[in-house]
């Protein structure tokens, strides 16, 4: 098995875990927690009274607690935590701190801290994925090269947008950059149609839903004041902010057409190259910044 997170980055993991005295399966049972990733019932006994893990668990750590220790599952090859394959570990991980398992949000942040600090040596990360009654849920994945910019772009956005929707889509977006640049470049270009959609509605102007995203930024800015009232010569300023925020905008536009031409779906032949990272990065950092500044300058107006 050819797995990128290493024994020894997985032991670390639940050293420390066992260091600072957190329990794996939270406030529920272990027989709970596990079976959220398990059919227990299809996993062997180690005791030959019973039929399968299920009573195994049940017979040694709840009929008799101290039968085992209390972090055995990190050493049990039944399930395998220490070489299984990569996405099973993450997923783990990602369990020790759901809401439903873990409600105290000091031991969310100390354990992901513990991961991340970890999973960095390997190249991956644990990361919020969505949210559910206001708490986090998080998935692992690649690290992202440069990702600190995203984070904390998409981090603005999301404060200012305050929908789960939006946040499910940067999350995708960001997800998406290393394993699928074409999803990712179709969600940059997607994010600023939002952005413009909910801007114009916010200012109560109607818009045709066939509008394409040119024609969109068109309306969007017209609205917006793109200067400040202070500054000389606002005309050519103006000019000049609109030519930038253009570029910004016909980035994410000409890549998302290129997405549409060398995307998934049509036949290709044995010479076709995709689209790479490195234009889903592209695509990415224009969206975001070109985000911002449309709604920072619509959060300026509104409070003028």
């Amino acid at each position: 098995m050819n797995n990128k997170i290493t024994e020894i980055t997985r032991r670390n993991i639940f050293d420390y875990i066992q260091v600072e005295n957190i329990y794996w399966a939270g406030r529920i049972s272990e027989i709970d927690f596990l079976s959220r990733m398990f059919n227990l019932e299809l996993i062997p006994s180690l005791d030959t009274r019973f039929v399968n893990a299920a009573e195994d668990i049940w017979q040694h750590r709840i009929n008799n607690p101290y039968d085992w220790p209390d972090n055995w599952i990190f050493y049990d090859d039944r399930f395998n935590l220490l070489r299984c394959e990569d996405s099973y570990f993450l997923n783990f991980l990602c369990e020790t701190v759901h809401p439903i398992v873990r409600p105290d949000m000091a031991e969310v942040s100390k354990l992901i801290q513990i991961y991340n600090n970890n999973l960095r040596l390997d190249n991956y990360e644990i990361v919020e994925k969505t949210n559910i009654s206001g708490r986090p849920i998080f998935m692992g994945r690649l690290a992202i090269v440069g990702n600190q910019i995203y984070t904390k772009r998409a981090h603005e956005i999301r404060e200012i947008f305050n929908a789960d929707y939006v946040t499910q889509q940067i999350n995708q977006m960001e997800t998406s950059i290393e394993v699928a640049p074409h999803i990712s470049i179709g969600l940059a270009k997607e994010l600023i149609e939002t952005c413009c959609k909910s801007i114009l509605q916010e200012l109560g102007l109607e818009y045709d839903k066939n509008w394409d995203l040119i024609k969109l930024m068109k309306e969007t800015t017209k609205l917006l004041k793109l200067t400040p009232d202070n500054i000389p010569n606002e005309v050519k300023a103006a000019a000049s902010i609109k030519q930038i925020l253009g570029s910004l905008s016909s980035v994410v536009h000409g890549i998302a057409e290129v997405r549409n031409e060398y995307g998934s779906g049509h036949g290709k032949d044995s010479k076709f190259i995709g689209l790479q990272p490195r234009h889903a990065k592209l695509a990415v950092g224009a969206a975001s910044t070109l985000a911002i500044y449309l709604l920072e300058t619509y959060q300026l107006k509104n409070k003028k």
